[in-house]
């Protein structure tokens, strides 16, 4: 409670008891992973199969026009169910108890239940899929930082162990699911405002639906010049006009990062000195170095985990516009296969940089109110060039995915960089050794060092990133393309 950023990225304060804490660190996690699993599954079985013609050929049989979303309808809630199911089987498997374990699931249930009605909606209203599921994902990340803030802005109690959040909370389903105070009071109103927010949502996008017609949209799709601007005139540049919603996204979000891993650092050495758990955690992550040297060090590697993601999610593109056949027409002109691909990675790497760039410049902002502010810039500008590299080797295997398996670049994509992820950052605390977490890239990074600068596992991320890339492109020079 002593610094609201951390109040921003984590649940309500409601008891110190071990299960209160859980929920304090976990809750607003697993909501988001249930937002994200009933967004993308309700976009992609309507508006998404509406884009691809499924729907078309589904409305002509007897199943009608509405069955498709009413079957939508039924996977999200069962799916969301067996969260639920499954998120109170584990605490109850830890030893919490049983009344707080089930609000906990109802709670992650039903606020997967509201944004899927929110991306039923949402599929109703954008003409195209990646409208939809940027919308959606938009009005996620919107409410669960309204809930932030208003946790941010609420009044703790007097022992400093519980927070009365601001009115700005419940304006959105996030803050709704944290004043359950599950273990603590076990509130169930908010549990009713989350049910009846998704039958409302659920109700507005069925009405929706009903006043359109089919392969429409109630926002319409830009038409565009019947000619392109003259520098849009290039495959590169067309490129690089598709992704750079996504990228800027990216960039926001590695602004957010570096100005957290700057900003709490007097924060961090009182708390570090106060309670020697936590700067044995930070010490472990970082690798033993002080603790705002050490904070920088843990948060640039999330930074690095951000601008992979940016890079991967770019290269994925090419797989998505083969797909969905608009790379056939590009691959018609006299551009080549291998130059085609080439500016999805050109515009990978680029977004990788700029989003690296987007988390310097939040740290430096940070670094401002700090005494030592110079110093933190420096650190942060060194551990953001050492996260370049790593994040480009994803770029890289992205690619040779997408060149070898195309079916599998997808899924493998975001596999690889999560698993690095995971080990980069929670390796050392499920006790492996140093060096064995620099199978990561992440964690193989250049990094500062109060003596200087620790180029890790420089020796082998340079040549891995290079020789991916380079890789890749030398295959695609026979690769043919393929279809869904």
């Amino acid at each position: 409670m002593a610094n609201p950023v951390i109040l921003l990225f984590r649940g309500l304060p409601s008891g110190t008891g071990e299960s209160q804490m859980v929920v304090f660190l976990l809750l607003p996690w697993l909501l988001i992973l249930a937002a994200l699993m009933s967004s993308f599954l309700a976009v992609r079985h309507t508006r998404g199969d509406e884009e691809d013609g499924r729907l078309e050929l589904l409305s002509a049989t007897p199943a009608g026009r509405w069955m498709p979303t009413v079957a939508t309808l039924v996977h999200g809630a069962l799916a969301n169910v067996v969260l639920g199911l499954l998120v109170t089987a584990a605490l109850l498997a830890s030893g919490a108890a049983a009344a707080g374990a089930i609000l906990v699931g109802a709670s992650c249930a039903l606020v997967g239940l509201v944004f899927l009605g929110a991306a039923l909606v949402a599929a109703q209203v954008m003409p195209t899929s990646r409208g939809a599921n940027s919308l959606a994902t938009w009005v996620l990340v919107g409410t669960f930082v309204l809930a932030g803030i208003g946790n941010a802005l609420g009044t703790p109690s007097e022992d400093l162990t519980r927070l009365q959040s601001s009115w700005l909370t419940w304006l959105s389903p996030f803050g709704w699911a944290e004043n359950t105070r599950a273990f603590d009071v076990d509130a169930w109103a908010p549990v009713a405002l989350l049910a009846a927010a998704s039958v409302a949502l659920v109700a507005a996008a069925l009405a929706l639906q009903s006043r359109r017609d089919l392969g429409t949209a109630f926002i319409a799709e830009s038409t565009g010049r019947p000619d392109a601007r003259p520098y849009l005139r290039s495959n590169l540049a067309l490129v690089t006009r598709l992704a750079t919603p996504s990228i800027a996204g990216w960039v926001i979000g590695g602004v957010l990062v570096g100005a957290l891993a700057t900003a709490p650092g007097a924060v961090a050495d009182r708390v570090g000195g106060e309670n020697p758990a936590i700067a044995d955690v930070l010490e472990k992550l970082s690798g033993g170095e002080d603790m705002r040297t050490g904070l920088i060090v843990v948060f640039f590697i999330m930074l690095g985990v951000l601008a992979a993601c940016a890079g991967v999610q770019t290269v994925i593109r090419a797989r998505q516009d083969e797909v969905r056949g608009t790379a056939e027409l590009v691959w018609a002109s006299p551009l080549d296969r291998v130059h085609w691909l080439g500016d999805y990675v050109i515009v990978a790497l680029a977004a990788v940089v700029l989003t690296i760039v987007g988390g310097v410049a939040g740290a430096v902002l940070g670094a401002l109110v700090a005494t030592d502010a110079g110093d933190l810039a420096r650190d942060a500008a060194i551990a953001g060039a050492g996260q370049v590299l790593p994040a480009a080797v994803f770029v890289g295997l992205t690619a040779l995915v997408f060149v070898w398996a195309p079916r599998l670049t997808i899924a493998l994509g975001w596999m690889l960089v999560m698993l690095a992820a995971v080990i980069g950052l929670f390796g050392p605390l499920f006790g492996m050794e140093p060096e064995s977490t620099r199978i990561s890239p992440f964690a193989a990074a250049v990094t500062p060092t109060a003596a200087g600068v620790d180029l890790g596992g420089l020796w082998w991320v340079l040549p891995s990133s290079v020789a991916l890339v380079a890789g890749a492109l030398a295959l695609m020079r026979r690769r043919e393309l393929a279809g869904g």
